[in-house]
């Protein structure tokens, strides 16, 4: 059963890797076009040569930009199944459509949303090459830190469900997070790189962008995964009634 469903996470990644490459093909790359042309007026009025293209910037905005969400789409899909498998009937009494739907959103806010209200994703022209390093490294340990206090708020509300009600336990769970996670934003540093002649209205349109690209991806997974694995699952119990009543 685990194995079917990843087979079928992985079919919900591909169709939101697609619908993502749609989306970033018509709202993203434009903004990368126009970051990418202020990047090198800058190196021109600098007096630096210009870098050699190792990679047409055709090929990165199509065969490589597809590849590329549909990868990570399909293994971002394979990953929610295994959890997904992993939750179902164990810790968690949600039919498959809902459990996929608050799995996939749980994993949009710790993994996507949260890091990226710190450090938010920024086009080519901004951030600086000697700082990547450190960005990196920053990013990575709030994104861990992210989904780790999101499975703790889960556990937290799984106990006091019983005793707080649904409502009471889940508004705990998720207050929790939000306070822990607070804390650890005001802890990290702070990084801005964005060069003051950088266009405010581009760089928040490629921020949205970057959000909406994610929010496809993860949608489709909660949605379009649910579906599958629900007709799955009611497939398997017919099926399993059937042979009780031949023995």
């Amino acid at each position: 059963m685990t194995g079917k469903l990843l087979l079928r996470g992985m079919i919900a990644g591909v169709v939101g890797g697609l619908m993502a490459f749609l989306f970033a093909r018509l709202y993203g790359e434009p903004l990368v076009d126009f970051a990418i042309a202020f990047e090198e007026q800058a190196s021109h009025a600098a007096g630096e040569a210009a870098e050699p293209e190792l990679v047409s910037r055709a090929t990165q905005a199509g065969l490589g930009l597809l590849t590329g969400v549909i990868v990570y789409s399909a293994a971002l899909g394979g990953i929610l199944s295994l959890v997904f498998a992993l939750v179902l009937g164990r810790f968690s009494a949600l039919g498959a459509r809902p459990l996929a739907a608050l799995l996939a959103l749980a994993g949009f806010v710790a993994v996507i949303l949260v890091p990226a209200i710190k450090y938010p994703a920024n086009p080519p022209a901004v951030g600086s090459p000697e700082t990547i390093v450190i960005r990196t490294q920053l990013y990575f340990i709030m994104l861990m830190v992210s989904v780790a206090v999101m499975i703790v708020a889960f556990a937290l509300a799984r106990q006091t469900w019983a005793r707080l009600g649904a409502w009471n336990a889940v508004l705990l769970g998720g207050l929790a997070y939000i306070a822990v996670m607070a804390a650890v934003m005001t802890l990290l540093p702070e990084i801005n790189e964005v060069p003051e002649t950088f266009s405010a209205v581009m760089l928040w349109r490629f921020r949205l962008a970057s959000l909406g690209l994610q929010a496809i991806i993860w949608g489709a997974q909660g949605l379009l995964f649910g579906f599958l694995a629900e007709r799955l699952l009611s497939g398997a119990a017919p099926q399993g009634a059937r042979r009780l009543g031949r023995a």
